[in-house]
């Protein structure tokens, strides 16, 4: 049964995909759990537009974060996080919770792939986060502070 990948399936494909998958597979679980559509003409059609545009959309927000890479050399982010005394936090901050706060001060919407951040911040303090597209890099500083409970 051909079918069009609604979101990336593990062994499958990843989303837009048009893939030939047996029957039960689709049926008994990629249908009903709406990692999939049947495809048909107008779906592959309807798809292949909305991969475009997401490719697009893409492009667009990493060029306007190649020219603004530059500004982020002078930002400073300040996050509160609950800490134990020794200063180390109760749940680490990831780059997918660093990108709102980038939206919020520089409203540049980026994706996380943009973010280099080798593992999660765990600790209070300051730290320096990259951010970049191609061979441009920019570094920011994240300032973490404990949050004082009421």
């Amino acid at each position: 049964m051909k079918i069009v990948l609604l979101c990336d399936v593990p062994k499958v494909g990843k989303k837009y995909d048009v893939k030939e998958v047996t029957r039960g597979y689709a049926r008994n679980f990629l249908l009903p759990r709406k990692l999939a559509q049947i495809a048909t003409e107008r779906i592959i059609r309807q798809t292949t537009t909305e991969q475009e545009n997401a490719e697009a959309r893409r492009k667009i927000r990493e060029d306007l974060l190649l020219k603004n890479i530059k500004g982020f050399e002078s930002i400073v982010i300040t996050v509160q996080e609950k800490a134990n005394k020794q200063g180390h936090l109760f749940a680490g901050i990831h780059k997918e919770e660093i990108i709102p706060l980038i939206k919020e001060q520089t409203h540049l919407d980026i994706d996380a792939e943009h973010i280099f951040l080798e593992k999660p911040i765990k600790e209070l303090g300051e730290h320096l986060v990259n951010v970049g597209v191609g061979d441009k890099r920019a570094t920011f500083k994240i300032i973490v502070e404990e949050k004082k409970e009421d």
